[in-house]
């Protein structure tokens, strides 16, 4: 059986709370709601836990607001609507990478329009992190469409709040508009290895390891990178084994 999209619906108001619900019911049976919170606090402990697929986030909430929130986490991998009765927190959402910026009282077609959007970013990124010619390529989305990629030529790949920098032998960069986290898991299985919450490596690209508390990596694009140390026995290990 295929598995439900789940969202979290997070608005202070009952009614917004209700709004969205029946929304979804009606227009998208596919997306399944997971969790409804009033408060930041509520919503913490829920996210600390769970990554539903869509966040519905008021940005003014009773104990503060969805950017307190999110300031709790140092990523989060879930597509966010925000909503709000505000047009001034437009810039702030983006930075925060908004799938879409809905102004309360939300209009039923808006709503549509911009849930289609995230459930295709959803799709792109299943997209992008599955491979072709022999699992040798990935597919990077970009605003221009995508690059498909040679996973060898991958260096190592940095968090940047909700973008992730990809690092190419041939000294071009290519930003992409998803977490890092979500190309963890993938790339892991073609040799690389996170040392940090802000650097994945390529293993066949490290050089040179410094010891330190969690000690420093040397790429061979020359750059250094700290090991953190809850990640360093794990590293050293995995090192160990390499062929």
């Amino acid at each position: 059986m295929k598995t439900k999209i789940q969202a979290c619906i997070i608005d202070d108001e009952q009614d917004g709370r209700d709004y969205i619900s029946l929304l979804l019911q009606n227009e998208f049976p596919e997306i399944q709601i997971s969790f409804l919170a009033s408060s930041v606090e509520e919503a913490y402990i829920y996210l600390s836990r769970h990554s539903p697929d869509i966040l519905f986030l008021d940005i003014q909430l009773k104990d503060g607001t969805a950017f307190d929130l999110l300031s709790k986490f140092r990523e989060i991998r879930s597509q966010i609507i925000f909503i709000t009765a505000f047009e001034n927190f437009a810039i702030q959402a983006i930075k925060n990478g908004a799938a879409d910026y809905l102004l309360k009282p939300i209009r039923k077609i808006d709503f549509i329009v911009a849930v289609h959007k995230t459930l295709e970013n959803i799709a792109k990124t299943k997209t992008a992190i599955s491979s072709s010619s022999g699992r040798n390529k990935i597919s990077l989305p970009t605003l221009q469409g995508f690059k498909l990629t040679d996973i060898d030529d991958i260096i190592r790949c940095e968090a940047d709040s909700s973008y992730t920098m990809f690092y190419l032998i041939d000294k071009t960069k290519i930003l992409v508009s998803k977490t890092l986290h979500e190309f963890e898991e993938f790339l892991t299985e073609h040799n690389f290895f996170r040392i940090h919450h802000k650097h994945l490596i390529n293993l066949t690209h490290l050089k040179e390891y410094i010891k330190g508390k969690g000690g420093q990596v040397v790429m061979t694009d020359n750059s250094v990178l700290d090991v953190s140390v809850r990640k360093k026995n794990d590293f050293l290990t995995r090192v160990e084994q390499m062929d």
